[in-house]
């Protein structure tokens, strides 16, 4: 694994010890960057299952300003900490050991807001959307915030939902990944649409 493109462009990065990560290969990963950027003018990210880091990482290479960490794995953390130091992106990273929902109400707590998220939960968990939707209610998330969902390719999320509506989706073998773009208004157009079914 390495880098894809920007400014840490060929840095290779480590892997987790054991098997018990699943990383993003670099040519999914390239696919993700195509459809999301490719590049960034600034903005936070926010790669909630981390793992080894790559995707949050290739966003600091390819022009965000900062990148939130989290995951519950020590192993986990240690390798994040080593590829952002073998890229020299630290300094513009935060990293935590922190189950996702934990993460999230600290994350709240710091009045933390992200433009761009990353979410690959192991395969056993189908709660990719409940996350989402716990992010719109702590403030987690700019207007307009793009959200990278990766899962099983034979499991399916529902196309819109909570102000998110899918940009695009790809499947690469057993892995799917969904791109969601949030958006504040159309979140308010569906909870005026809740109430009046509600009222009538």
């Amino acid at each position: 694994m390495r880098v894809v493109s920007g400014s840490a462009k060929g840095r290779p990065l480590k892997s987790v010890p054991g098997t018990s990560t699943r990383p993003t290969t670099d040519k999914v990963k390239e696919s993700i960057f195509s459809m999301i950027g490719p590049y960034f003018e600034g903005g936070a990210a926010l790669d909630l299952f981390a793992g080894t880091g790559g995707l949050g990482i290739e966003a600091l290479s390819r022009g965000m300003d900062r990148a939130v960490f989290v995951d519950v794995e020590p192993k986990s953390i240690s390798t994040i900490k080593e590829n952002l130091k073998a890229t020299r992106l630290e300094d513009r990273a935060e990293v935590y050991r922190n189950d996702a929902a934990r993460a999230l109400k600290a994350l709240e707590k710091r009045a933390n807001q992200f433009d761009l998220v990353f979410l690959d939960p192991p395969y056993r968990f189908k709660n990719g959307d409940e996350l989402m939707l716990d992010m719109v209610e702590r403030g987690l998330l700019q207007d307009t915030a793009v959200v990278v969902l990766e899962y099983e390719s034979s499991y399916n999320y529902p196309e819109n939902f909570g102000g998110f509506r899918c940009l695009r989706t790809a499947k690469y073998g057993e892995a799917a990944i969904s791109i969601y773009r949030y958006e504040i208004a159309q979140d308010q157009a569906a909870e005026l649409d809740e109430e009046e079914s509600q009222n009538d």
